[in-house]
């Protein structure tokens, strides 16, 4: 058989998740319904069954109201596309009390599955433990915009790489860490090495960064079950 055909059947007989898509929103404020649907569309293409998705803002600060809006919108495309969609709440850890009930309401009242933070905070900073025991107590992973940044670092500042989560992993055990889009931008080779020893943290092959044998060295490093 074809390599390519082979390598293909592993998304037609097996069930395929994108743990890492974001939906958006259009120039009036409201779901961009367009992108939604192509989304969906592009994931029938690829053999790809369900789609987990957040709407994060990208930026250093990120009110209460933002973060609820950025959530409200994404049950919109929960509802839109209810077999393929599951969502990750987006917070930021700044705001405990508005962050913690935030988690609540996007759980119970949307159905939402996980957590998705941004460059607000170092995972591993004092801010963010209260949000990760919620996790902890809901048995929910938590998704992380990660890179380690050779250039510009001073674009995100609190970007999380690899010690960061190294830390946050030796420090909570029990909670889930996905180190986001380790082909995302950055010195990736380096945050696999640093997360190497900690098995509750996974990565994701997201990103347009694409080096030769990155998935190989990931492999190698972490093992396939934490990819």
């Amino acid at each position: 058989m074809n390599p390519i055909h082979e390598k293909r059947r592993l998304f037609t007989e097996n069930r395929v998740v994108n743990w890492h898509e974001h939906v958006g929103f259009h120039a009036g404020g409201g779901l961009d319904e367009a992108l939604c649907d192509g989304l969906v569309e592009d994931a029938q293409r690829t053999g790809t069954d369900v789609l987990v998705c957040s709407l994060p803002i990208l930026a250093q600060k990120v009110t209460p109201e933002e973060f609820r809006r950025c959530n409200d919108t994404l049950a919109l495309a929960m509802k839109r596309y209810p077999e393929k969609i599951r969502g990750f709440a987006f917070l930021n850890p700044g705001y405990t009390r508005e962050a913690l009930d935030e988690i609540d309401r996007c759980v119970q009242d949307y159905g939402m599955i996980g957590i998705k933070l941004y460059y607000q905070y170092f995972i591993d900073d004092p801010a963010v433990r209260p949000v990760i025991e919620k996790c902890i107590d809901l048995a929910i992973p938590i998704l992380v915009h990660a890179s380690k940044l050779n250039y510009h670092p001073e674009e995100q500042p609190f970007v999380s790489n690899g010690v960061h989560f190294a830390a946050a992993a030796k420090a909570y055990p029990e909670a889930r860490f996905i180190m986001a889009h380790i082909t995302g931008g950055g010195d990736w080779e380096w945050s696999l090495k640093a997360i190497a020893g900690s098995p509750n943290v996974y990565t994701d092959m997201s990103g347009s960064v694409i080096d030769a044998r990155v998935m190989e060295k990931a492999v190698s490093l972490l093992g396939a079950g934490r990819i």
